[in-house]
């Protein structure tokens, strides 16, 4: 299995001389990495001179809207006609921190009919094939990490202001659970220290994200974990099941289960961990394992899903109660 591609730094170059006009989008429902690095790498952009915009197939948390260059970001959801407009005038478009046209919902089909080049960004597994340019590495942390690679490789390091930097902190923060996965290593620390150098404060980023939850956030987290969590008995197992009636009786907001799926491995000896949150006529499921256990296959195989080896998500239209009969009877062979 192919685990790294990326076109050389020439082609880079000579793309970025001969185009002026650029789109960024990034996968269905943003999270800190995929606004992070969409976000550094528009201002870099900027910063050579050229005309780019970064556009989202639907909204993202409110925790990340601080982030340097998101009042011009445009919502396809929200604004189709205008995130057309700007689509068609794109001379090339980067897709970060997706792999598949499927990850951008309707937006995926408009893309798909553009003729420009496009240049894949991202570091999930087993890629489609769509694009002409690829940088592309599972090894990679985040995304975050391949736009730094992207920039450094260009010889452009030097153009990294405190604002990318912002951007780029986060994604690498939000992406590896606080430096704590497994992808993290000594390089991503390096990077890390490249971004403190230019004067951002890694406290402060860290409240702009985690410190800024609602009290009806907390609530519902606490009842996620007094009623909804169950185990798979006899079976290293833990998950939540949570409709979207629940989800309404605390004001739920987009972003409010975030990190909810990972907070399971504090039980002693717990390998996996899994979240099926019921979104209108599907179920969103996500997937967090430990050790060698691959839920991207798992994802994929039952769940039209994929991702990493310890981090993939998917979906279910079979509604809540047999999609949680199928993970139990599906997990109980994975082991």
């Amino acid at each position: 299995m192919e685990t790294k591609k990326k076109t050389g730094f020439p082609q880079f170059k000579k793309l970025l001389q001969k185009h002026q006009n650029f789109v960024i989008v990034t996968h269905w429902s943003p999270d800190g990495d995929a606004m992070g690095s969409s976000l550094a790498l528009c201002l870099f952009l900027q910063k050579l001179g050229k005309k780019a915009t970064v556009i989202v197939p639907n909204d993202y948390p409110d925790f990340l809207r601080w982030l340097p260059g998101n009042s011009k970001v445009l919502n396809f959801q929200q604004d189709e006609k205008k995130s057309l407009k700007v689509i068609q005038s794109a001379e090339a478009i980067f897709t970060l921190g997706f792999n598949s046209y499927k990850r951008l919902e309707k937006l995926g089909t408009i893309r798909a009919e553009c003729k420009v080049p496009k240049i894949l960004i991202d570091h999930h597994r087993q890629p489609d094939s769509y694009a002409s340019y690829f940088f592309y590495d599972v090894e990679a942390c985040s995304t975050c990490e391949l736009v730094f690679d992207f920039i450094a490789g260009l010889g452009k390091k030097n153009l990294i202001d405190k604002k990318m930097a912002a951007c780029l902190y986060t994604g690498f923060m939000t992406d590896t659970g606080l430096f704590r996965y497994p992808s993290v290593n000594y390089r991503t620390h390096l990077i890390i220290s490249e971004l403190l150098k230019t004067g951002i404060n890694h406290h402060d980023i860290y409240s702009a994200v985690y410190d800024n939850y609602s009290y009806e956030r907390i609530k519902l987290l606490g009842y996620a974990l007094s009623n909804k969590l169950k185990l798979v008995p006899g079976y290293p197992v833990a998950y939540f099941t949570i409709s979207e009636a629940e989800l309404k009786s605390y004001g739920y907001q987009k972003g409010d289960m975030e990190g909810v799926v990972n907070y399971p491995f504090s039980i002693k000896g717990i390998k996996l961990c899994a979240l099926f949150q019921e979104s209108g006529d599907h179920i969103k499921t996500s997937f967090r394992s430990k050790g060698k256990i691959d839920v991207n296959k798992f994802a994929r195989a039952h769940f039209s899903g994929g991702g990493h080896m310890n981090a993939a998500g998917g979906k279910s239209t079979d509604g809540l109660e047999k999609t949680e009969a199928r993970f139990v009877n599906e997990v109980k062979k994975l082991f």
